[in-house]
């Protein structure tokens, strides 16, 4: 066999085993990213190994040293945060209140660099499709989010109710930071007109004033002002 194919197979299986005896040190964390410094470091590791493995001019001894001070200086900080609860905020970052009582805390979206359009995709993805199901929302470390939902959305779930079946309308989304949602109204087969009509009657003077408005049908609109 080539040199060269030796020496590549050296290094995947000597990059391999070292990547596999550092997750097991610094634990699971480096494989569900709890936080961006979790993610982050992952990624550095990879990287070292990946140097060793396509540069010629790294000795793989170099990098191995590398990633073992690397993977020092990630479990020295695990340790650090684990006894050390001060140092939780600085390091791993806080949870933060993003949705407080039904209302978008617009402040705190900003704070995080979250648009609506994330804001919903998050809660989309815990099968919150409305706004007006969450009492609460919880921005995680790691960038996903928890929800509390108000009570009449909680459990027990229809069934366990025995109650009859009925139709499942999707909210159509009308008005998002302030503008006007044009798919929105064709769905609803709606003209602008109407819609800044209902923000009048409801005493807010136009589109400009509202962060987040959708339509569900038997319930009506939900609006929320900035």
């Amino acid at each position: 066999m080539n040199t060269n194919f030796l020496s590549l197979t050296l290094e995947l299986f000597v990059g391999f085993f070292a990547l596999l005896v550092m997750t097991k040190v610094l634990g699971k964390n480096q494989i569900t990213q709890l936080t961006p410094f979790d993610f982050i470091s992952a990624l550095v590791l990879g990287e070292l190994v990946g140097n060793a493995i396509y540069d010629k001019d790294i000795g793989l001894h170099y990098v191995l040293y590398a990633v073992v001070v690397w993977g020092t200086l990630i479990y020295v900080i695990e340790m650090i945060t684990q006894k050390l609860r001060g140092s939780r905020p600085l390091l791993e970052g806080t949870p933060t209140l993003v949705i407080s009582k039904g209302r978008i805390q617009y402040d705190a979206l900003r704070k995080n660099k979250l648009d609506l359009d994330q804001l919903l995709h998050l809660l989309r993805d815990k099968g919150v499709f409305s706004i007006r199901e969450v009492e609460y929302g919880v921005l995680e470390t790691n960038g996903a989010i928890n929800v509390l939902r108000k009570h009449p959305y909680e459990m027990p779930i229809n069934r366990d109710l025995q109650m009859a079946p009925k139709s499942v309308e999707f909210p159509v989304l009308l008005i998002l930071d302030g503008e006007i949602i044009p798919e929105g109204l064709v769905k609803l087969d709606k003209e602008t007109a109407w819609l800044k009509n209902e923000l009048f009657h409801l005493g807010i003077p136009g589109p400009s004033d509202v962060l987040y408005a959708e339509w569900l049908e038997g319930e009506g609109l939900e609006i929320q002002t900035y």
